[in-house]
């Protein structure tokens, strides 16, 4: 007989995996990640459904609260022993070392949680045992990421569609915060900036050039998508100003402007670049 958590998370990853990252029920909106680890005692790979908070460059965070049990979850005690572990965030694939963070910096990373949702302290408080905080790095390797797509098109498709999710889950944290600006709030924006540059600046160096080679007439296009990212870096960059502050309103104005030409960016690239990728001649 199946056990219900087990089935539970399985139906979770199912539904994740045919929808690239998208699921309902106690997950919806929320940032998740499929966590495989690989077990302490077995060896053998696990699978799991993990809430995990922005951290920056090339790290996220994850809590093993296990809903406030007295025992740590399985998932954290296979990376204690093989930190070695794989990360699917819905487009993306790709492998991480597990570290466990101690000290103040467990502290200060467990405060912008709590900060962000006070359902980690309530776990918390349930339990005895102290929450672990546990950074991913992802391990850089050679080439391009491993995106969950069929074809290039779509894989610029998915990769928007991550950018389009943050922005809204930002926005919402926003209207939803109170009157200060939190950590963690502070957290997810300049990680998303900080991704949302590496993607222009990698299309400006690669995509576009390989594409204007391979079809001169696309050049316009790719000349005012070009322009279009600069103006979104100067956006980006009054965002990053807003956030060095402590103007509430300053920083939804400036989220709120970059939503919108963000969305009108991301709408015309797509219209021009997926045909030329999937497209062919």
């Amino acid at each position: 007989m199946p056990h219900p958590v087990q089935d539970f998370n399985q139906r979770i990853i199912d539904e994740f995996r045919a929808n690239h990252g998208r699921v309902g029920g106690p997950f919806e909106g929320g940032r998740l990640i499929l966590l495989t680890t690989t077990g302490a005692r077995t060896g053998a790979p696990h699978t799991t459904p993990v809430g995990y908070l922005p951290d920056g460059g090339d790290r996220i965070l994850v809590i093993a609260s296990a809903g406030g049990s007295p025992r740590h979850p399985d998932w954290y005690r296979n990376l204690v022993a093989h930190p070695h572990v794989t990360v699917e965030s819905g487009v993306f694939t790709y492998e991480a070392r597990a570290v466990v963070l101690t000290g103040e910096e467990r502290d200060r990373a467990f405060a912008r949680a709590v900060e962000a949702d006070r359902g980690w302290a309530v776990y918390q408080e349930k339990t005895d045992r102290v929450l672990p905080v546990i950074a991913l790095h992802e391990i850089a390797r050679p080439g391009p990421p491993n995106i969950n797509a069929s074809s290039p098109g779509e894989a610029i498709r998915l990769v928007h569609d991550v950018f389009r999710r943050e922005l809204s889950l930002i926005r919402t944290e926003l209207e939803s915060g109170g009157t200060t600006l939190g950590a963690q709030l502070r957290v997810n924006c300049l990680t998303f900036c900080q991704g949302l540059h590496n993607h222009h600046t990698g299309e400006d160096r690669a995509m576009f050039p390989f594409l204007a080679d391979r079809h001169p007439q696309s050049r316009p296009a790719l000349d005012r998508l070009r322009t279009e990212h600069e103006h979104i870096a100067a956006l980006v960059e009054e965002l990053r100003e807003a956030l060095s502050g402590t103007d509430l309103p300053s920083v939804r104005t400036e989220v709120t402007r970059l939503t919108t030409e963000l969305e009108a960016h991301l709408t015309y690239e797509e219209e021009q670049l997926i045909p030329l990728l999937d497209g062919g001649a």
